[in-house]
């Protein structure tokens, strides 16, 4: 299991779209393979005393945190996932986000830990 995660500032009237924008990108990457992706709007983003998901993005008044994260069966079949997704015609005209892209964070990780998750595929956590 490889995952792929984000923190994304969105503006708050902006969720229907967005829900919009992610729904469609996550038929594509399931075409691409991946097992999972749930995307999630904020519901309880508490300000932190040094750090926080909102200062992490730089969140403005208005904007409500999505937390959202890809599921892939390993690193190797993400890498040519995204390799070969960039080459789809489709990538282009998937319009612009409802939101400032500059400012989400992407991270990838390897699990060390995951309890309560089944394999897919048989691939090892």
């Amino acid at each position: 299991m490889y995952v792929c995660g984000l923190v994304i500032p969105v503006p708050e009237d902006k969720m229907e779209a967005y829900r919009a924008w992610a729904d469609n990108g996550a038929r594509f990457f399931k075409e691409y393979g991946c097992l999972e992706i749930v995307e999630s709007w904020e519901d309880f983003v508490p300000d932190g005393r040094q750090t926080d998901f909102r200062r992490a993005v730089a969140a403005r008044e208005g904007e409500k945190i999505v937390f959202a994260w890809q599921v892939w069966p390993n690193k190797e079949m993400f890498a040519a996932a995204e390799e070969q997704m960039h080459k789809d015609p489709r990538m282009d005209s998937a319009g612009e986000p409802p939101f400032d892209a500059k400012r989400l964070i992407l991270g990838c990780f390897q699990p060390i830990v995951a309890v309560g998750r089944r394999q897919h595929h048989g691939e090892p956590i």
